[in-house]
């Protein structure tokens, strides 16, 4: 057996903050946001390698410059099977539009789901080409982002969803 692949990473500079992206064997599978509620660390053995996530940072550069709606790069993600499901789900969802909890798991086949739906796009490891933002609660109302809440709704914002769109009137916690 070989060798598992050394973890490389690079931080890109964007308007939300320096981002952190990494992977493995040329894989991209996470982003970090610099206030993420789940940080990541930099390991002794990871390799700062930007030229690997080139094709990445330009498209998030193209993103942040209103010129991109949809992520092509490949990545891959490790989850649950129900995960990836969800995380499926959140990446069909378009620029500028919102869904909620509820939609998502109705489209999964699992209308009772909406608390799961909630745990797995909290575990999404790559926001923003993931677009977990895009999703909001029942009654409108924004939820939780791992990025915070001035980020989440920068995001919003940025793909031309106003303010009137959406409300919350709870910035702690989740609602479901």
């Amino acid at each position: 057996m070989g060798q598992p692949s050394k973890l490389h990473y690079c931080y890109h500079d964007s308007p939300v903050g320096s981002l952190l992206i990494g992977g493995t064997a040329g894989r991209l599978e996470f982003l970090n946001f610099p206030q993420s509620d789940r940080p990541r660390e930099i390991k002794p053995d990871w390799i700062n390698d930007p030229v690997s996530f080139d094709g990445i940072r330009s498209e998030l550069d193209h993103y942040f410059a209103g010129t991109l709606t949809e992520f092509q790069s490949n990545y891959h993600v490790m989850g649950t099977d129900f995960q990836r499901a969800v995380w499926l789900q959140l990446a069909a969802i378009p620029y500028g539009k919102l869904q909620s909890y509820g939609d998502i798991a109705k489209a999964l086949g699992k209308p009772g789901a909406s608390r799961a739906v909630g745990l797995a796009n909290n575990a999404n490891p790559l926001p923003i080409i993931i677009p977990c933002h895009r999703v909001i609660g029942a009654s409108g109302a924004l939820t939780g982002f791992g990025g915070g809440m001035e980020t989440k709704i920068w995001l919003l914002e940025h793909e031309g969803i106003t303010p009137s769109q959406i409300h919350n009137p709870d910035q702690m916690g989740f609602e479901f």
